[in-house]
């Protein structure tokens, strides 16, 4: 493994546990509750403070705040923890909030995600893998954002919001209702505008289940009836499709916000 790092500009806690191949660069800081994986690196400026774990070969860029006090007038200080995953990529001014006692204690961000500069994960927030946040975007506490999902550029989720997988958030929206799996969502406040098409075809999925997911979005979405009757009927005779699958599993799940409809009652995908 590659020798650690320390600028002597830095201060790090003697009580850090700092991996093997660590780069901590100029006048960074590090807390004594910190976990640094193997091969992390904190260009410069960067604080990371609290009982944060940071995963292997995630990269960290200037003036990035990580761990300190969640933004909630609630948090009394409890012991809450902020995990990061492996190779993540953290750039310039953006600030990542611990959990708090109402919400689970942990804030979690998963692998190979990229938050961009000044964006903004707050307190209790599950972020999968494979995430994108894209400048000045932020996430409000308590929100679930799946794997792949990707937020345009000065966007909003109010808390408690759930993203989907492979779900996209355009630019300037904000987003107060749920997001479906593959979805796409624009405006303020946003609406849904179909599905993540050149999302899904940029991933190789399969035409055939991609056809079925159009099919079922227009079913689900459709003026007649009622959601949850063109829900179990898109269940029903999809059965076999998983992204289909998915989409149901979603707007069954209980939800403390509305779900992300489309504008107007349209149902194209």
């Amino acid at each position: 493994m590659a020798e650690t790092r320390v600028h002597p500009s830095s201060i790090v806690s003697p009580a850090a546990r700092i991996g093997q191949g660590v780069t901590v660069g100029p006048f960074c800081q590090v807390g004594d509750d910190v976990e640094l994986g193997n091969g992390v690196e904190l260009v410069s400026h960067v604080a990371v403070a609290g009982r944060t774990v940071i995963g292997a070969d995630t990269k960290i860029y200037p003036f990035a705040s990580i761990g300190h006090q969640p933004q909630d007038l609630k948090y009394g200080g409890e012991p809450s923890r902020l995990i990061i995953g492996q190779r993540t990529v953290i750039r310039e001014g953006a600030t990542i909030n611990p959990g708090t006692q109402g919400g689970g204690m942990e804030t979690r961000i998963g692998d190979d995600c990229l938050l961009m500069s000044s964006s903004h994960v707050a307190h209790d927030c599950q972020v999968g893998n494979h995430v994108i946040i894209a400048s000045f975007s932020g996430v409000a506490g308590h929100c679930v954002v799946g794997d792949y999902a990707i937020m345009g550029g000065q966007s909003g989720v109010h808390q408690f919001v759930r993203i989907g997988a492979h779900a996209f958030i355009g630019a300037h929206s904000l987003v107060d209702a749920d997001v479906i799996p593959y979805g796409m969502a624009v405006g303020n406040r946003a609406k849904l505008a179909g599905l993540n098409l050149v999302g899904l075809k940029r991933r190789n999925f399969d035409r055939e289940a991609i056809h079925q997911l159009r099919a079922a979005y227009r079913m689900i979405f459709a003026s007649e009836g009622t959601l949850r009757e063109r829900v179990e009927d898109a269940a029903r005779l999809f059965e076999g499709a998983p992204l289909v699958q998915d989409v149901v599993a979603f707007v069954g799940k209980s939800s403390d916000r509305a779900l992300c409809l489309p504008r107007n009652g349209s149902s194209e995908g």
